[in-house]
């Protein structure tokens, strides 16, 4: 049984499943995992974790990111987007609009209040009552609240903006860019660098150092989550969708997507909840 709620700002994926495999290579938002049964082994930038029920995983962008379990589990997985973090911390207080917030703790071995609004995250999506969309976006508002208040470190960044592409680092704005905009091309590594008229060595180097990951496995989660949206808001079949999202092959684009969100794309599609 999965459950998976899309939206701009965020995602809630809901997962009961005898075998969890996920891996997420350079993840661009916000992420927080919380087991409701069974527990999670989770991999954190080479930082190994095991949550369990009223236990949670907070996940900067990033990191790299593997999820496993061999027993029967439940879980949450909620995306949030950089963007939308950084606004509620201004409407909060915590901060000003050009910081940079990021989680102070990674596991999260028991919080009691953090797990009793996963479970009532879960019970919603799980029913198909009038205003569905309006308690779940609500619910995740307060969860993050939470998350915020607790488990946030907030400091100011002159090289950080938040662009039409979400919140960047200025010296890579130009690049990112040129991946949201063309995504559905090759895109070599010297034209990535010449965006940001780097060399690209350098280019390849300041961008690992930056968002933790090559500009081609950043490019692959991009691709992964522009198909993610196609598939909630059209009817494409998945090989035009593929070929929407830089891939050739749709096997090879099936497999990329599967292991970043532990569904296949029919499968995704199917478990989409509409919120309407």
């Amino acid at each position: 049984m999965d459950r998976v709620f899309l939206r701009s700002q965020f995602a809630v994926y809901y997962r009961r499943a005898r075998r969890v495999r996920l891996t997420i290579e350079a993840h661009t938002d916000y992420t927080a995992l919380f087991p409701l049964k069974g527990r999670l082994l989770a991999s954190v930038s080479d930082e190994e974790f095991e949550i369990e029920d009223e236990g949670a995983l907070l996940i900067n962008p990033g990191s790299a990111v593997r999820a496993a379990s061999r027993v029967e589990t439940e879980f949450l997985m909620l995306t949030l987007a950089p963007a939308f973090v950084l606004d509620l911390a201004v409407r909060l207080r915590l901060t000003l609009s050009g910081a940079n917030v990021s989680f102070r703790s990674g596991r999260i071995e028991r919080d009691e209040r953090l797990g009793r609004l996963a479970q009532d995250l879960m019970n919603e999506l799980k029913e198909e009552e009038a205003g569905q969309e309006v308690v779940i976006t609500a619910q995740v508002e307060q969860m993050l609240v939470h998350m915020l208040r607790h488990y946030a470190n907030v400091r100011r960044s002159d090289e950080l903006e938040l662009s039409r592409v979400g919140l960047v680092d200025r010296r890579i704005r130009r690049a990112v860019e040129m991946m949201h905009a063309h995504m559905d091309k090759e895109l070599p590594l010297e034209e990535l660098a010449g965006a940001a008229y780097l060399s690209p060595f350098h280019f390849a180097r300041l961008f690992k150092k930056l968002t933790g990951a090559s500009p081609h496995a950043y490019l692959a989660t991009l691709r992964v989550q522009r198909a993610q949206q196609l598939l909630a808001e059209t009817d494409l079949s998945i090989s035009e969708l593929s070929a929407r999202v830089g891939y050739s092959s749709p096997s090879h684009f099936s497999k990329a997507f599967r292991q970043a969100t532990g569904l296949t794309p029919r499968a995704f599609r199917v478990s989409l909840v509409r919120g309407e």
